[in-house]
């Protein structure tokens, strides 16, 4: 596909330099440069040469264009990977919280049956120090619970984006090979009719 493309380009180009139709190549325009992906379109467009109501892109440009493309989708994905592997860890940390949470409940429930006298460590507590002590492991691991929650929800929104923006460049991905593919089939159809009117000349 890749050399067919090359192949029509290479032709067109080559049908350019001998049709006495082709318009000359304007002065380029001084521009701010815009290296996002609509904007290199964009630059394409503009420097690439007029053949009729054609435009003919050099190689060496579209090859840049491609590469450009490739690597921010890869950029793309690279970020949503990164956010991936971000989105594990606060989920395992969130378990975790969890697990220390229940730990700490099943050992208040545990401290409701003993007597007011309690044993700690070798350390006898009274029952309200000892229910002291366990609330504020409660209070600290609730309070760590929503700081992991918060901190995944924030995770979890920019990998949303990251997803978004990856759809997005998938879509102009998408679009810009349609538009390849119908210009492509123009030009082959250019070329035949070209090919046609020389045969019966």
């Amino acid at each position: 596909m890749k050399s067919k493309i090359l192949l029509l380009l290479f032709l067109a180009i080559s049908l350019s330099n001998f049709s006495q139709e082709s318009e000359p190549e304007p002065e380029p325009q001084v521009v701010e440069e815009d290296n996002s992906l609509e904007g290199q379109f964009d630059k394409i467009y503009r420097i690439s040469t007029t053949y009729q109501v054609y435009k003919v892109i050099g190689k060496d440009k579209y090859l840049e264009l491609k590469k450009n493309v490739l690597d921010s989708l890869k950029d793309a994905k690279n970020l949503i990977s990164e956010k991936e592997s971000l989105l594990k860890a606060e989920r395992d940390n969130i378990k975790g919280t969890k697990d220390l949470l229940l730990k700490t409940q099943s050992e208040l429930e545990a401290s409701k049956k003993n007597e007011n006298s309690i044993s700690l460590f070798g350390t006898e507590l009274s029952k309200t120090n000892y229910n002291l002590l366990l609330w504020s492991i409660i209070i600290v691991s609730l309070l760590a619970l929503f700081y992991f929650i918060f901190k995944f929800s924030q995770s979890n929104v920019l990998t949303k984006e990251a997803q978004n923006n990856l759809l997005d460049v998938e879509q102009e991905f998408e679009e810009h090979r349609k538009k390849s593919l119908e210009r492509e089939q123009k030009l082959r159809r250019q070329l035949q009719d070209e090919v046609n009117k020389l045969r019966n000349s």
